[in-house]
């Protein structure tokens, strides 16, 4: 009588933690000086290792700024032991099983923010165990991504003090700079403008105004920045005002891009089948992982449409890496202490890690940071 075994890939255990990783100083944008947030002073992060019965581990995570953290890491304790016995392999399927175990508090936010976590580390797992980048076990186009820094042009900084960051960052390998507007109209030209002038004509410059401009605005400043060649402006209006970015879309010639704040792909793929953007800007996490985020990447090829993801460089430059049409990925480096390992910044790219997985694991330092942390299943 044959024994019956237990699969390699079965899911044994799962760790889950909330840290609180401090900035090196707060920084403001556009929100902030409308009054809507406070400045930002530090990032909670939501880290889960899933294990295996052949020893194998997967790392995810997920992020929150501001405030929900803690609601992330309670969710994540709660939907993460139905993984438990489960086979790692069935990525697709336990996305739904997660998604629908929280059907009763919806599709998006928390939800699916607690849930990207686990889908990250069951792919991280996947890729580790395959003894390749997650990268190249998705399917990758290219070694190197296009790569632009958004932590230099905070509106919270002196356009002089945005200018000599910018400097850096390009001398030390940076592909892009993105300054932050969304304060008073003519101050917010008058930055875009010495920036360009600083620059000069070949450095990519994107402009964000971080949802605070009125249809209006938005119209009268995106014609007055047309003479400095943006790659584009982001966040124009209200991150759900699809047919208020349709209509700019269709009255300025420099791209429209946005996305970042939408926690759902259905709210994405709105934006693609309106015709509404020229560049969108999932964020892996805020929509589920990379589930939802290949799904969301492949239907704006098909139209295409540019795919330039948000945050969380060390997850998204794998993902950018493999989408057919090249776009950019955005530079933070506000996770890094979390994690013993750096990226690698080359002729404005941002280099793809060539370990396991994510290449990802968590320093020493992280301890310093943690808030809470749960095995799981508990008891």
């Amino acid at each position: 009588m044959a024994v019956a075994t237990r699969s390699p890939s079965v899911v044994t255990k799962i760790h889950c933690a909330l840290y609180r990783v401090p900035l090196a100083e707060p920084v403001s944008d556009a929100k902030v000086h409308a009054g809507r947030q406070r400045p930002l002073g530090d990032v909670d992060v939501v880290v889960v290792r899933v294990a295996t019965a052949d020893g194998t581990e997967g790392l995810g995570f997920s992020y929150s700024k501001r405030a929900g953290g803690p609601a992330l890491f309670a969710h994540a304790r709660q939907i993460g032991p139905l993984l438990v016995g489960e086979d790692a392999l069935d990525i697709g399927r336990l996305w739904e099983k997660l998604l629908w175990a929280a059907a009763s508090v919806g599709r998006q936010g928390v939800a699916v923010q607690s849930l990207a976590a686990f889908d990250i580390a069951l792919h991280d797992r996947k890729a580790r165990q395959a003894g390749m980048p997650l990268a190249k076990l998705l399917g990758s186009h290219r070694d190197t991504v296009r790569c632009y820094d958004t932590t230099v042009g905070f509106l919270s900084s002196k356009i002089e003090t945005v200018i000599a960051a910018s400097e850096r960052s390009l001398a030390r390998g940076m592909g892009g700079i993105k300054l932050k507007v969304g304060g008073e109209p003519r101050e917010d030209v008058a930055r875009v403008s010495a920036l360009r002038k600083a620059l000069g004509d070949g450095v990519a410059i994107m402009v964000d105004a971080n949802q605070q401009w009125d249809r209006a605005t938005a119209r009268r400043l995106g014609r007055r920045l047309e003479d400095y060649d943006l790659v584009w402006i982001e966040e124009p209006l209200d991150a759900y005002d699809v047919k208020g970015h349709a209509a700019l879309r269709a009255t300025l010639d420099t791209p429209i891009a946005t996305g970042e704040m939408l926690s759902s792909a259905t709210d994405l793929r709105r934006f693609l089948e309106a015709d509404a953007v020229d560049v969108l800007q999932p964020d892996a996490i805020r929509i589920g992982g990379i589930t939802p985020y290949r799904r969301v990447a492949d239907l704006a090829d098909e139209l295409n449409v540019t795919v330039a993801p948000h945050f969380a460089t060390q997850l998204h430059v794998h993902l950018a890496a493999c989408q057919p049409r090249e776009g950019w990925v955005e530079w933070f480096d506000w996770l890094d202490p979390l994690f013993e390992e750096r990226l690698t910044l080359r002729d404005g790219r941002v280099v793809v890690p060539d370990r396991p997985g994510l290449g990802l694991t968590l320093s020493a330092r992280s301890r310093e940071w943690l808030v809470d942390s749960a095995d799981l299943p508990e008891g």
